[in-house]
């Protein structure tokens, strides 16, 4: 028998909102996620990107979005295969930050995407964020182009294939 898996993912609802602006104040988080922007009911609604609360036993301390590829007509993913998927994430709570957490509910996330039929999973680090990187690389993304500028900041592009 097996034990259950720490982590929770569930959708981000209009009452994690002030957790959201919070997480998204701290210095660790402002360094790499460019966006102070707070989510609103229609970007709830989006049906293009599914927004989630990462639990760790129980314990809420993470977001991360997947999306599809192919909402946005000038997306830098938008050449890659129907079903491809974009995630983003961040550790809101600074000290679940360098615990293992990030590799473990990505991979985890991974898993269901492929699960679910994308045959591909894209993200776009910034090409500074070393630490981030490293994790994709761990978890099976190559780069797939060099460092470009985006309407969504300096990126790299990585893919993980099924």
């Amino acid at each position: 028998m097996t034990a259950p898996d720490p982590y929770n993912f569930r959708k981000v609802a209009r009452d994690d909102l002030d957790m959201l602006m919070r997480w998204q104040s701290t210095p660790h988080v402002r360094e790499w996620w460019e966006s102070d922007e707070p989510y609103d009911d229609a970007a709830l609604a989006d049906p293009r990107v599914a927004r989630w609360i990462v639990s760790y036993a129980e314990r809420p301390f993470a977001f991360m979005q997947d999306y599809t590829v192919h909402g946005w007509e000038d997306h830098h993913f938008a050449h890659l295969p129907k079903g491809a998927r974009g995630i983003d994430q961040y550790i809101g709570e600074p000290e679940m930050v360098g615990a293992g957490h990030g590799p473990a509910f990505i991979a985890m996330r991974m898993r269901a995407l492929f699960d679910e039929g994308a045959p591909v999973i894209a993200t776009d680090p910034h090409p500074d964020n070393a630490r981030a990187i490293a994790v994709y690389k761990r978890l099976g993304f190559e780069p797939s182009g060099p460092p470009r500028k985006t309407r969504w900041g300096l990126i790299l592009p990585m893919l993980a294939a099924a």
